[in-house]
């Protein structure tokens, strides 16, 4: 479950990742951003003195039309930017241009991957501070595989996290690793020779590219959650030209993919022990005088048999994706225990529904694309499925969902390029938001990356739910905005409640 995206209550925008046949050769040792490292992703080229340097990127023309309350626009990119004059791509943005005297443009991303930024753009146009709208344009460019270059793995994703992931015997292996080999082969067929070139390296170089056509010499930009790791990579790759950074909602780099996953379980529980305790306190949740055994009773009920709902029956795959959503958003909360009850009562509609919801958030072809390319995964899925019962020791409720969703990294046809930790040497200042209670990506992650970039910034948000910047809370706007316009940055460590 790491999919890295944001949630938020006024909009579900992205979220990051509970759900996440021999596999072809897999080269996994490489980084992404290693010099010399050749292939598809290879970020950089030698110069006359040895050391590497960056490639520019190509720069084209943007032609801005107006579509609805903003502008948008579509420019061609290199498939492959070690080989700038080959195939290329085209990628959709979005811009809400500034309303007043322009910085220039504040690039953002929601997360996923797989969350659409076109779109993204056009929410945070309504959401941002006003000092923040009057001087940037708010820009949202698709991550490649989505908008003009959509990829489609022709997949059923109801299907797909309608099986059991809490693996208790052998034909519950059986079924996951069928409709995930289904689905990868879908994968291979529909998106073909653009599926090694969609990770994150690529789709950083893309938005420089977009800086680039818009003829501004730096960017601003904005990252949530899965956006925080474009934002690092940026950082790493085009130091001299960034402006200003907030990445909220950390996604850090360097751990594998299942020491990522595992502490995203962590974190679920962290949330689910916040809602538990908060509906216990209330003497109107249904769920009380102990909402965690409440909802044990209920994962044991649908290992027996599914629970009537509609349009389908809640088994165990429906009710692990659905009791993950509402951890995002404290105010989704009252959602989570309205379903549960219900469930037990015998009607498992809504938490059905709070699945299918999750499952249409975003874009899961993207998703698995972009994390099994970033991320180091065990040669099979043999390894993997053994870590996730590992991990249930510690995170009984999560674990296994979490960890085995990612069983079809382990099963992926292309070579993984895994991301390495950034320092992003000569950067400006980037400001790390980090929330305690954050339910997909752990407060300790931020605290972390910011110790390890150059320039990271600490701001941390004593809270509960999944990213903060925008959703309303005045000390981190306030700071957000002092930042972006004037480069007031705050003291590292400050905190906001």
């Amino acid at each position: 479950m790491i999919r890295r995206s944001t949630l938020r209550a006024t909009a579900l925008v992205a979220l990051a990742a509970l759900l996440p046949v021999t596999a072809c050769a897999r080269e996994a040792d490489e980084s992404a951003f290693s010099a010399g490292a050749g292939g598809a992703d290879d970020p950089t080229e030698t110069g006359d003195d040895g050391t590497s340097e960056d490639q520019d990127a190509p720069v084209g023309t943007i032609d801005w039309v107006a579509c609805g309350s903003a502008e948008c626009a579509e420019l061609e990119v290199p498939v492959d930017y070690a080989d700038p004059a080959g195939d290329t791509l085209t990628l959709s943005i979005s811009r809400v241009p500034a309303r007043g005297d322009r910085i220039g443009a504040l690039f953002v991303n929601p997360g996923g991957p797989g969350g659409t930024a076109a779109d993204f753009a056009i929410t945070m146009g309504f959401l941002l501070p006003d000092d923040i709208l009057e001087r940037f344009d708010i820009v949202g460019v698709d991550p490649r595989g989505l908008g003009a270059s959509r990829i489609d793995c022709g997949g059923d994703m109801t299907e797909l996290y309608g099986v059991d992931y809490s693996i208790d015997s052998p034909e519950d292996t059986a079924e996951l690793l069928a409709v995930s080999q289904d689905y990868i082969d879908g994968c291979e067929a529909g998106a073909g020779d653009l599926l090694p070139h969609l990770g994150t390296e690529n789709v950083a170089r893309d938005i420089d590219a977009v800086r680039a056509a818009m003829g501004d010499e730096q960017l601003n930009f904005l990252g949530f959650s899965y956006g925080s790791a474009i934002g690092q990579v940026l950082a790493e790759l085009f130091p001299d030209r960034v402006r200003a950074m907030i990445i909220d909602g950390i996604v850090e780099l360097g751990p594998g993919g299942i020491e990522s996953a595992v502490s995203q379980a962590a974190g679920f529980e962290v949330a689910l022990q916040a809602y538990a305790d908060d509906c216990d306190a209330d003497s109107s949740c249904p769920l009380g005088p102990d909402a965690i055994a409440a909802i044990e009773e209920l994962q044991a009920a649908v290992e027996e048999e599914p629970i009537p709902a509609q349009p389908r029956d809640l088994g165990p795959g429906e009710l692990s994706t659905g009791l993950a959503l509402p951890l995002y958003s404290e105010e989704l909360w009252p959602e989570l225990s309205d379903a549960v009850a219900d469930a037990l009562d015998g009607d498992g509609t809504a938490m059905v529904g709070l699945a299918d919801q999750y499952i249409g958030v975003a874009d899961f072809d993207v998703y698995f694309a972009v994390n099994c390319i970033d991320f180091e995964w065990p040669e099979t899925p043999d390894e993997l499925l053994a870590e996730a019962v590992e991990a249930a020791d510690e995170s009984p409720h999560f674990a296994e969902p979490i960890v085995n969703d990612y069983v079809r990294c382990a099963m992926w046809p292309v070579a993984e390029v895994p991301l390495t930790p950034v320092t992003g040497p000569g950067a400006a200042p980037i400001l790390v938001v980090s929330t305690t209670n954050d339910p997909a990506t752990p407060y300790e992650a931020g605290v972390r990356t910011a110790e390890r970039l150059e320039s990271g910034v600490l701001l941390t948000y004593e809270g509960d739910g999944h990213t903060v910047v925008g959703n309303g809370v005045p000390c981190v706007d306030d700071i957000a905005a002092d930042y972006l316009v004037d480069l007031d940055v705050p003291e590292d460590g400050t905190t906001c409640s």
